[in-house]
């Protein structure tokens, strides 16, 4: 029987960690292992364009037009600005607070940055407007300028949501089944994680020994803590603050949908689920689970855009750059967009993280290698980060679904 993914992760996990104390301590050359590490790593970052692109076409374009349509698709994208913004802030507020990067031993030979190459420009309006309105859409493609090209989908896909008639129907259509193909396309680049994931550790255990691993925990502790945070408190309160309902039935209806999407950390394996819990336990009408609950699953990413957030501020830690408040801004204007591109696929919230550091100038070899380190050990945060995908999903529906007036089971 195959294995599930995450038991392959694992022994990726211990298997790395052996063989690099092996290599460390007698010396065996690792240069195809670093190879593989490298071959993956590139695999990310080959995606994040077309996955970028596909996915926010896809669900902008897939709100349709019409009056009702509208204002449902107003409160919806309120809903998941709001519940990303609140989930970026705990990441934020923890990491800073905590501070995880602090300490953390660089690979040897491996020079701090200078933290004034993570420095932004003195106007942050300036520097939005430059980076968010493209003068060459497919040139900022090319280039990375990711959060114009963030920019420009949104545009194209709302453009092609208005669009009646055959051609729309066709650009709809089009459009979902490039993004079928590129969710196809970045499974296959996660279902070499657990080969990915042996590499990595191989050659960080190698380069510095047991050592990292003791530092990560503190890292790995952060992220968890502010899902946590965000599961149990922000998501409950903001419930609470729209509908005067208890959370604990919400989550009681969502309980089968919540143990999928960790055992597949898949928001979209996990979709079927999820709108069936919604649409018979909490008793949201078809109307509202068939428009929130898949539009969520594409670009309603609360676990991600925390983890992006606070990762990049723990590679900024770890480097030696005193991010400013400015700086900062940026990382979380930078997450909240990004975790819109993120695919609601295992771990595709991993391919994300190089755009934050993009957006802040931490696009150097180290800050490349400690996202690796981070890739190795992110299998069981990326678990918890899709229960709380698809928490913030459910929690969306049933309050949009309170404001259209429907009545529900709770």
């Amino acid at each position: 029987m195959k294995l599930a993914l995450h038991w392959q992760v694992l022994i990726g996990m211990v298997a790395g960690v052996l063989f690099g104390l092996v290599t460390r301590n007698t010396g065996l050359d690792i240069g195809w292992i670093s190879l593989i590490a490298d071959g993956f790593m590139r695999l990310l970052r080959m995606v994040i364009v077309p996955l970028i692109f596909l996915s926010i076409v896809h669900g902008v374009a897939g709100i349709g037009d019409g009056r009702s349509i509208g204002r449902l698709g107003a409160k919806t994208l309120g809903w998941y600005t709001l519940s990303s913004f609140m989930a970026i802030l705990v990441g934020l507020t923890l990491v800073n607070i905590i501070r995880p990067g602090d300490g953390f031993t660089m690979p040897a030979g491996a020079e701090p940055m200078d933290p004034e190459r993570a420095q932004a420009p003195d106007s942050i309006l300036e520097q939005l407007v430059e980076d968010l309105i493209p003068l060459n859409p497919v040139g900022a493609a090319a280039d990375g300028e990711i959060l114009g090209l963030i920019f420009f989908s949104i545009c194209i896909g709302a453009a092609i949501g208005v669009m009646s008639g055959p051609s729309g129907e066709f650009l709809r259509n089009g459009f979902g089944a490039g993004f079928q193909a590129i969710m196809k396309l970045t499974t296959w680049v996660i279902r070499l994680l657990p080969l990915g994931v042996f590499a990595l550790l191989t050659r960080t255990v190698n380069d510095l020994g047991i050592d990292l691993l003791q530092q990560i925990v503190k890292y790995m502790l952060t992220i968890a803590g502010g899902l946590a945070v965000h599961f149990l408190v922000v998501l409950p309160a903001l419930l609470f603050l729209f509908m005067r309902k208890n959370p604990l039935d919400h989550y009681r209806a969502m309980g089968s949908a919540m143990a999928m999407a960790f055992s597949t950390s898949s928001s979209s394996a996990t979709l079927p689920m999820t709108m069936k819990c919604v649409r018979e336990r909490v008793g949201a009408s078809n109307k509202v689970t068939s428009f929130v609950l898949p539009m969520g699953a594409t670009v309603n990413m609360d676990g991600t855009a925390l983890f992006e957030c606070a990762g990049a501020l723990f590679i900024a830690q770890a480097l030696g750059a005193d991010l400013s408040f400015t700086t900062q801004a940026i990382v979380v204007l930078t997450a909240l967009l990004a975790s819109v591109g993120a695919a609601a696929i295992p771990s595709a919230g991993l391919v994300m993280i190089f755009i934050v550091l993009e957006a802040i100038g931490l696009n150097t070899p180290e800050a490349y290698a400690l996202a690796g380190v981070m890739l190795s050990v992110d299998r069981p945060l990326d678990m918890f980060r899709t229960m709380v995908n698809i928490t913030s999903d459910s929690v969306g529906a049933a309050v949009i679904a309170k404001s259209e007036g429907e009545k529900l089971n709770y």
